[in-house]
């Protein structure tokens, strides 16, 4: 075996990363790459709008026999009537996905009090004294790199 691969110091590629061009003049700036981050922040924010909440307050159901709940089922048959298309596409829309934005709209913040604490009056501190923490984009911890393409953080190869 070669005498230079043992020990702790390994060989490293001198292969040099090929970028395209339009790429690489896109990303110099650091406008360019706001822009992309706050892209992918907005794209992020309309994923996570399909969550839907469920709510468990079937409390009232739990204590009735099983009797009971054989008369609601009958009753609750006979009273029911079939949904209207109108009806059906009023129920889909209230289901569908919401963006962040929308749902900030909906809570009508600006109606409670001034001294209610709501999303858009939340107080923030001082700018802090020390520097900026960096986090990994993929997985969360602390970030000491940053892609050459693209400046995401990243803190290791895997997460590259």
């Amino acid at each position: 075996m070669d005498e230079e691969n043992t020990g702790p110091f390994r060989r490293t590629s001198t292969r040099t990363r090929k970028m395209a061009t339009k790429m690489a003049v896109a990303l110099a700036s650091t406008d360019n790459r706001t822009q992309a981050a706050l892209a992918r922040l907005e794209a992020l924010e309309n994923d996570n709008a399909g969550a839907d909440n469920v709510e468990t307050n079937d409390d009232d159901y739990d204590s009735l026999d099983d009797e009971d709940q054989v008369y609601i089922q009958k009753k609750q048959s006979k009273n029911m009537k079939r949904k209207t298309r109108q009806a059906k596409a009023l129920e889909n829309a209230k289901k569908a996905p919401r963006t962040f934005m929308e749902v900030l709209q909906e809570a009508n913040l600006e109606s409670l009090p001034p001294h209610v604490p709501t999303y858009l009056r939340a107080a923030v501190g001082p700018p802090s004294t020390r520097s900026r923490r960096h986090f990994c984009t993929v997985c969360g911890d602390a970030a000491n790199y940053t892609c050459v393409r693209c400046g995401m953080r990243f803190c290791s190869c895997k997460c590259q």
